[in-house]
């Protein structure tokens, strides 16, 4: 079945033959495909094109997919892309592993064509429902919240209500802007970052990086909307290391660059004023 718009599929495999069956496949099936002959690449590769799905092998040899997972869901741009690990033992022991770092399914070797797209179309379908949910959420938020010039806000308005996530999130509210990751959360509220991540993501349905990146996107929308400090002071006031960084994420998260997004929404907020005048 064609995509009615073109989703960015990663498949990180040292096997070319394999490799290269999935990728054709894929832009068969109407989806733009990136291939990586190995997890170094595979890395690169991800946070270069920032793919909406990763499909990667366990078994290779320069780096394993523990190891491109584990890197990936450190860094907030690739924390939430959806993984899937391609693996051909199946054993409970590499699941339970796999599962720990963060990882959304597995598919076992050999695997078909037609089992890779439907894995695919599941996750991506899963991945469209929280963004949808959490988008809605952050509307409501907007519309319902007085003022939004600080860019502090309630944590409870912002965070799921989970009584055994509290400290978790109250520290991510404290720290949203000091340019925090999963391990510094993991080391405040005393977890190693893997049972955190596999806590987290069972109880919320996204990562302890992906709820970094809410917050600051929340944050950034507000100090767009209401105030006119540049990108780069924006960006630097939410934690980011450069403006890039910050825009490419905003732009993942948001559909479009910061700069559009500020156009859109000051000039509906001055109306707004215009009319109340």
């Amino acid at each position: 079945m064609m995509q009615e718009s073109s989703k960015k599929i990663l498949v990180i495999e040292d096997d070319t033959i394999t490799r290269n069956l999935f990728l054709e496949g894929l832009e068969a099936e109407g989806f733009s495909s990136i291939g990586a002959e190995n997890g170094t690449v595979g890395i690169q590769q991800a946070q270069e094109h920032i793919p909406d799905l990763v499909i990667c092998d366990i078994g290779m040899p320069d780096m394993d997919g523990y190891g491109v997972l584990s890197v990936l869901r450190q860094d907030p741009v690739t924390a939430i892309i959806p993984f899937i690990f391609l693996t051909g033992s199946g054993s409970m022991a590499d699941l339970r592993r796999g599962m720990d770092l963060g990882a959304d399914d597995y598919l076992t070797k050999p695997s078909t064509v037609e089992n890779l797209l439907r894995a695919i179309a599941a996750r991506l379908e899963k991945q469209s429902t929280l963004v949808d949910y959490w988008y809605a959420a952050c509307c409501r938020q907007f519309s319902e919240t007085p003022s939004e010039s600080s860019v502090s806000t309630d944590p409870e308005s912002m965070f799921p209500t989970h009584p055994q996530l509290k400290q978790v999130f109250d520290f991510i509210e404290a720290n949203f802007d000091q340019g925090i990751t999963l391990c510094n959360v993991a080391e405040a509220v005393g977890y190693s970052p893997a049972y955190l991540t596999n806590r987290v993501a069972k109880q919320t349905g996204d990562t302890v990086n992906g709820w970094i990146v809410k917050r600051r996107m929340l944050a950034a929308r507000s100090l767009l909307q209401d105030t006119n400090r540049t990108i780069e002071q924006i960006a630097t006031a939410l934690g980011y290391q450069n403006a890039c960084h910050f825009s490419r994420q905003f732009r993942q998260h948001n559909g479009m660059p910061p700069q559009t997004w500020r156009k859109e929404h000051q000039l509906v907020r001055n109306s707004r004023i215009e009319v109340l005048k």
